[in-house]
């Protein structure tokens, strides 16, 4: 059943559907100002980065209670957090929505214990840009005998280099352009104005820091951010050029400091349940949980991904069940259902006889019992 408010359906063929989420009204709070770069395109459909997410989005079967969830997190312009065992397919929904209403390739920001909100917004190479001017001074004239050459104070990157230039010679050169050495990461280009939205999948996020859900809080409010290196520099520079995540060679331009949406992009944050998160963060984001496929979606999943209609009966079938058994000892992620049967396919693992040492290499459990 199709429902007349959704936008995502999972089906890959959303021309139309794009179009009403480009055209769609917001809610008051989520409506955001931002100003696009009329020199800046961000990735279309095309191209080896659109193949990965249109190839892997693709392979996904949402049902009914998904599709409600992520439309409610798309008409409300929200994150969508979502839960549920290693192997249920979470990460991969963020790629069947991005390849359903072609939105371009994900955005990817793999989080580990270590990961600060820094890290998703942008990157900036201090040392190397340091680096450059001390090189660049070593290259100048050395300065007038009986001339002062204090050392300069390097304890802030940014007057230390200036200070670098100046101690010799009577015209200093200019420090390096900071642009250079500034990169948006994957959630500061998801947040660049445009005018459609780009899907950003926050992966493992119940693997950070305890801070990490509360930093990123404000960011979700405003839709955008400032970084500090620039808004220090906008007097005597108020627009700068900088790379994005998908290219470090893009040149979008950054008004004062600050990165604005216009559209909230679609965030999709991932949890297998490690860690709870505080209430702020949680009422901030529509909650979807996934639970493991029953036979039924596991044979849609097959049929789509490798064109095999396990229903018809057979060996293929018979490694659904087992898949099924076998998950009811401990968990088991469905690509492995997958590498069983392409490993039939290839003529592997033929012999009669090696059926349980078949099961048992390619549907190892993730928990439980690993027999």
């Amino acid at each position: 059943m199709v429902k007349d408010w959704w936008l995502y359906h999972g089906t890959g063929q959303g021309t139309d559907r794009r179009a009403r989420l480009e055209a769609g009204s917001p809610p008051p709070w989520r409506d955001f100002t931002g100003t696009p770069d009329p020199g800046y395109a961000p990735p279309g459909c095309e191209g080896p980065a659109w193949e990965r997410t249109r190839r892997r989005g693709e392979g996904y079967v949402p049902d009914e209670q998904e599709k409600d969830v992520v439309n409610t997190a798309l008409h409300l312009r929200r994150p969508l957090l979502i839960t549920g065992k290693p192997g249920v397919g979470k990460s991969t929904l963020a790629y069947s929505i991005a390849s359903d209403l072609g939105l371009g390739p994900v955005l990817h920001w793999p989080i580990t214990s270590r990961t600060v909100l820094r890290d998703g917004l942008y990157l900036y190479d201090a040392i190397g840009r340091l680096q450059e001017a001390g090189l660049e001074q070593l290259r100048r004239p050395a300065a007038p005998v009986g001339r002062a050459t204090t050392a300069p104070d390097t304890t802030n990157t940014d007057t230390g280099t200036a200070a670098v230039l100046s101690a010799a010679g009577p015209e200093p050169a200019a420090a390096p352009s900071i642009s250079r050495y500034l990169r948006l990461g994957p959630l500061g280009t998801a947040l660049l104005p445009q005018d459609r939205p780009r899907v950003l999948l926050v992966d493992e996020i119940d693997k950070s820091d305890i801070d990490l859900p509360g930093d990123l809080l404000t960011v979700f409010e405003d839709g955008g951010f400032v970084i500090p290196e620039l808004a220090r520099l906008a007097q005597e520079d108020p627009t700068v050029a900088i790379g994005t995540d998908d290219d470090p060679d893009a040149a979008v331009r950054v008004a004062q400091g600050r990165v604005q949406c216009r559209y909230f992009p679609v965030v999709v944050l991932t949890s297998n349940g490690e860690r709870d998160f505080p209430p702020a963060f949680l009422r901030r984001c529509v909650r979807l949980h996934l639970e493991p496929p029953g036979e039924e979606k596991l044979a849609l999943i097959v049929r789509r991904r490798l064109g095999i209609d396990v229903e018809a009966g057979g060996e293929y079938q018979e490694l659904v069940r087992d898949f099924i058994d076998r998950a009811g000892d401990g968990d088991l992620a469905t690509d492995q259902l997958l590498n069983a049967i392409q490993l039939r396919l290839a003529g592997a693992w033929s012999a009669p006889g090696d059926r349980d040492r078949f099961l048992k290499t390619v549907m190892q459990h993730l928990t439980g019992p690993t027999a």
